[in-house]
């Protein structure tokens, strides 16, 4: 699947959910998202722009593999997402593979949908919250960001990451 996505800094958490909310967008998740990514001892997966996500999001635990394509307009990178049913066996495996903890996160997320284009509204420590939107293609992501009040040049095509290095937080 291919994941489209930018983020906009340091929003307006009640007005911009009532602009959601009134665009007909549909609450998909709210509470704690804590991750851990993990590489090689030679990191040679973020070397290639590659990255391997373990995360619990409430009950749901989900592995995930990114691979950078661009990074214009838009964040743009191959995603591939499973559902595991356990977090701590999916965690062993991963290590018995030979990955190593890298980094570890953790947020305060509260989603919106409407249709395939999804609404992260992202609070970590120390960090204003912000609005990661992510669409099935560069238009349509483009006109939900104009729908929203912003402009593309409110809009970052950065990973979470380079939000962490932006406000000088460890990465």
């Amino acid at each position: 699947m291919r994941e489209i996505e930018i983020k906009i800094l340091e929003i307006d958490l009640p007005s911009t959910i009532s602009k959601l909310e009134k665009l007909g967008a549909k609450k998909t998740f709210e509470g704690e998202m804590s991750a851990i990514y993990y590489d090689y001892e030679d990191r040679s997966l973020s070397g290639k722009g590659r990255l391997l996500r373990l995360r619990k999001k409430g009950e749901k635990s989900e592995l995930t593999f990114k691979e950078k394509i661009t990074q214009t307009d838009a964040k743009v990178m191959d995603e591939l997402e499973v559902i595991v049913d356990d977090f701590d066996l999916t965690q062993a495996i991963l290590k018995k593979l030979g990955l190593k903890e890298v980094k570890s996160a953790q947020k305060y997320r509260i989603s919106y949908s409407i249709g395939a284009v999804h609404f992260e509204l992202d609070t970590l420590p120390g960090i204003p919250t912000f609005l990661e939107i992510e669409a099935p293609s560069l238009d349509i992501l483009k006109s939900y960001v104009l729908k929203l009040g912003y402009s593309m040049k409110d809009a970052k095509p950065w990973s979470g990451k380079d939000v962490l290095k932006y406000y000088d937080r460890s990465t």
